[in-house]
């Protein structure tokens, strides 16, 4: 039987087929919860599970506390603001702390790269990768994929176009490596100046011209502009990018008729997407935050209990 407890989720690259199937099964009974009238069970009762977010978040944040909270768990929020870190307390320091005061395991959102593999060196507790600066976010290339086999029933074969700003994003990489370990066809497309041709080493297919990388796609990523991540002159100015990059309805003809439109959030309306897509009977956007609530859960229940055949029945 495949199991995961006690193992941190630091990142997709590298994880089995076996392992990512798993966590999609278990998260699509914890969905029957978040859609149930009572969400409350107690298959993490007892537990506790600290958010540490040094950058800001509302759906990952929001999504981890409340699987927490639905499973049973104890759940504390920090932030660094109001820490000791404004005392000059180290990162390292920083998660003995909160070590020594009996936690199960640590969500953490950092700006460094790398963060996470350092945490899971330091400490005991289970380290689930919410974010770390520019390189990978697990759960969310987790929730994407879960969102496309809810969709289109699977993920083998399919193409999926990942539009945007590949270098900034870390949603990129993880779905990168999710996607391709599931049997995808995986491409990519953005502006030279946010695209790497290097990264067609990672097994996808690298374009520049938007109608040629959408074509006959079934499923559109589109990416955030990551503006914080940025420095000045990747583009012209806003009005250009969307004019060549924007998805709106009259370039989802370019796809397959019943394609998927997928945006991990924020989304920046009138620059990536427009509001007739994403708003369309084509985007599962919103649907993708209340499965990013459900395959939260299931990396929370099973990396910290375990198996996979899991009683939602209270």
């Amino acid at each position: 039987m495949v199991s995961i407890q006690g193992k941190s989720l630091l990142g997709l690259q590298g994880v089995p087929k076996e392992e990512i199937e798993l966590i999609l099964r278990v998260a699509k009974k914890m969905k029957a919860v978040v859609n149930s009238g009572n969400k409350k069970l107690s298959l993490l009762k007892g537990k506790s599970v600290v958010n540490m977010f040094w950058e800001p978040s509302t759906r990952t944040r929001g999504s981890f506390e409340m699987a927490a909270k639905y499973l049973g768990a104890d759940v504390i929020n920090f932030t660094p603001r109001g820490s000791s870190i404004q005392k000059g307390e180290s990162f390292r320091d920083t998660l003995l702390t909160v070590t020594a005061m009996g936690v199960d395991a640590i969500v953490m959102r950092q700006k460094q790269e790398g963060s996470p593999w350092f945490a899971d060196r330091c400490v005991d507790p289970i380290i689930i990768n919410a974010g770390d600066g520019a390189h990978e976010h697990p759960t969310q290339g987790l929730l994407d994929m879960f969102t496309i086999k809810e969709v289109k029933g699977h993920i083998d074969g399919l193409k999926v176009v990942i539009v945007g700003d590949i270098d900034h994003g870390r949603v990129a990489r993880s779905n990168i490596y999710g996607l391709k370990t599931m049997g995808a066809d995986v491409h990519l497309v953005g502006p030279r100046t946010l695209l790497q041709p290097e990264l067609e080493a990672m097994g996808v297919k690298v374009h520049y011209d938007l109608k040629e990388a959408i074509q006959d796609a079934d499923v559109i990523n589109v990416l955030r502009i990551q503006k914080e991540r940025q420095g000045i002159g990747f583009f012209p100015s806003a009005g250009e990018y969307n004019s060549l990059f924007g998805i709106n309805r009259d370039r989802l003809k370019w796809a397959k008729d019943d394609v998927l439109v997928l945006h991990p959030g924020p989304m920046n309306r009138g620059i990536e997407i427009e509001p007739d897509t994403c708003y369309s009977e084509f985007s599962s956007i919103q649907e993708q935050v209340k499965n990013g609530v459900s395959v939260r859960m299931a990396v929370l229940y099973l990396t910290i209990m375990g198996g996979d055949d899991v009683d939602t029945t209270r």
